[in-house]
């Protein structure tokens, strides 16, 4: 393996020694906390050499735009809950991955930090240890998120190495040998299957042993194969065109090591979801083609319809759908929907699911909201310059989105809650933004209310059942009442807000700033009637002003 690369059980050895005032064996103190973050991410990620400064630097580069736009302290830094919203945003932009533990639905408190799970089985001491020192502190800077990031994505390709590992025994094969193309064609082959079928020994026994039956489990299995040979190809491409220190073998000889393999598989972990992407289009495609209404929302009796009529993908119980957040039962006079944005990022639509991550379906979105926070460059904005700013932008069709008068007024009633901005990363701009992208934008729910659950978690009532979905096939082409295609079609705005980080620097409440004004003038009226009466002396300390607390922060 490469040398940046080090065992997670060297880390581990001299991390279990801290204690409590401890951080990898050595006593810390508050004004050293910046610096223990730094060498302990450091040292999980072995970025002493040019590799963790080029990882580091390329990261920290990637999360600019979002850091340029993100409410900050006065020092310029920001909390864990804003870090874990980067980490959660970089992934899905860079590779389609939930990383299970910064999902955004999860809800996190004094008690619950909302660290990756893969921290919390690799790192433990560590990670408590630096959350602990910086709960409290002045917060994280682009730096140390980035850092933070970076270390994520090195334990990630450090599991990806140990999956490979097992793989190479099972094929009776010496980590330390080389590997002809066709070999390590099939070795990578062999990781795919115990990749996506979440290292599910038996059914992965039965899918190597007999082939064929990846057709049946993997219904486009022989796309994948071609995928999984283009990798390779373009791996021996590339080191034919520039032979690096350590590849001369691979480009002279076509002969491969681990490195090589495990190089392999961490661009599948990059690009899969790029190449699955194709998938997710035909899933969206079908599902805006029964959207009758435009709102991105299509009956239950019609998505279980379309499985009656041999769509297998549209398979889903309603208990799941509830729970996914895909389902939306607002509506009397719709009856249950399902979200057609909600729905393909769904765990249920996500084609791999390791026990560290999920590959799942493209967010559209983060393409809307980049373009937003590009242009506006701040935490806030007034409606004046966020509705022509979104008037001009297209969809995924390069259609104009319909802002009508209803939902500039709602963008209105925002500002108006937040004395006059919208915060761009609240939860009732991104619910705005739901219902002007609906078919594109995820509704966002309240947190907690949903859950990132897959099929095999939710159990087996995760399916519906043949007989529901003849029930709702059945009724699909009844008739709505004629009140029905004029009902309002935001049955299901919350005006609950949640902000995932303290905006009292960027907004002035309205109750702060319109009661405030209209208390200091009368109170300068009193002041100075009982001033000019000899009352008072000229001297008086003024009341601290109201904080901005009538959001709910997440």
């Amino acid at each position: 393996m490469a040398a940046a690369r080090i065992t997670i059980l060297t880390l581990l050895a001299g991390a279990t020694v801290a204690n409590g005032d401890t951080f990898l064996g050595v006593q810390h103190t508050r004004a050293s906390t910046e610096e223990d973050f730094r060498s302990a991410m450091s040292i999980v990620m072995g970025c002493g050499g040019d590799e963790g400064r080029d990882m580091l630097a390329s990261v920290e580069e990637d999360l600019l735009p979002m850091w340029r736009v993100l409410p900050k302290t006065q020092e310029g830094f920001v909390e864990w809950r804003m870090v874990r919203y980067l980490a959660h945003r970089y992934f899905m932009q860079q590779s389609s991955l939930l990383v299970r533990g910064f999902e955004p639905m999860r809800q996190i408190n004094s008690s619950h930090m909302g660290g990756a799970d893969i921290f919390n089985e690799k790192v433990p001491s560590i990670v408590d240890a630096v959350l602990e020192s910086k709960r409290s502190s002045k917060g994280f800077s682009l730096q140390e998120a980035a850092a933070m990031i970076a270390t994520l994505g090195q334990l990630i390709r450090d599991a990806e190495g140990t999956l490979l590992a097992k793989v190479y025994r099972q094929q009776r094969k010496s980590t330390k040998q080389s590997l002809s193309h066709t070999e390590l064609e099939n070795l990578v082959e062999a990781y795919m299957i115990h990749w996506m079928m979440d290292d599910d020994q038996q059914v992965i026994r039965l899918l190597l042993a007999n082939r064929t039956l990846l057709h049946t489990a993997l219904p486009k299995w022989p796309q994948i194969k071609g995928f999984v040979d283009g990798v390779v190809k373009g791996m021996e491409f590339g080191r034919q065109r520039a032979a690096q220190p350590g590849h001369g073998p691979a480009a002279l000889g076509s002969r491969y090591s681990f490195d090589d393999a495990h190089e392999a598989v961490s661009s599948i972990t990059k690009n899969f979801a790029s190449f699955w992407e194709s998938e997710c289009q035909v899933i969206k495609d079908s599902l805006v083609g029964m959207d009758t209404t435009g709102t991105g929302r299509v009956s239950l009796s019609d998505f279980y319809g379309a499985n009656a009529d041999g769509e297998w993908r549209f398979g889903e119980s309603e208990a799941y759908l509830r729970e996914l957040g895909a389902l939306d039962e607002s509506s009397a006079w719709r009856g249950k929907q399902v979200i057609i944005p909600n729905y393909i990022q769904s765990a249920s639509n996500c084609i791999v699911a390791t026990p560290h991550y999920l590959v799942c379906c493209t967010n559209e979105c983060e393409a809307v909201l980049n373009e937003i926070e590009d242009a506006i460059g701040a935490p806030v904005a007034e409606p004046e310059l966020i509705l022509p700013l979104v008037g001009n932008m297209t969809n995924f069709d390069d259609e104009a989105p319909k802002v009508d008068e209803a939902l500039k007024l709602q963008l209105g009633r925002i500002a108006e809650t937040h004395g006059g901005k919208v915060p761009l990363h609240g939860r009732l701009f991104t619910q705005w933004l739901h219902y002007v992208f609906p078919q594109e934008c995820p509704f966002p729910h309240k947190t907690g209310s949903t859950t990132a659950v897959t099929p095999l978690q939710f159990g087996d009532s995760y399916i519906v059942s043949e007989a529901d979905v003849s029930s709702h096939a059945a009724s699909r082409n009844e008739s709505l009442p004629a009140m029905a295609q004029e009902v309002q079609l935001m049955s299901q705005w919350s005006e609950e807000e949640e902000l995932i980080a303290d905006y009292s620097l960027e907004l002035t409440a309205p109750w702060d700033s319109t009661k405030r004004n209209a208390l200091a003038a009368g109170a300068a009226v009193i002041a100075s009637i009982l001033l000019a009466a000899g009352a008072v002396s000229g001297s008086s300390k003024s009341a601290p002003a109201c904080p901005f607390e009538k959001a709910h922060y997440v």
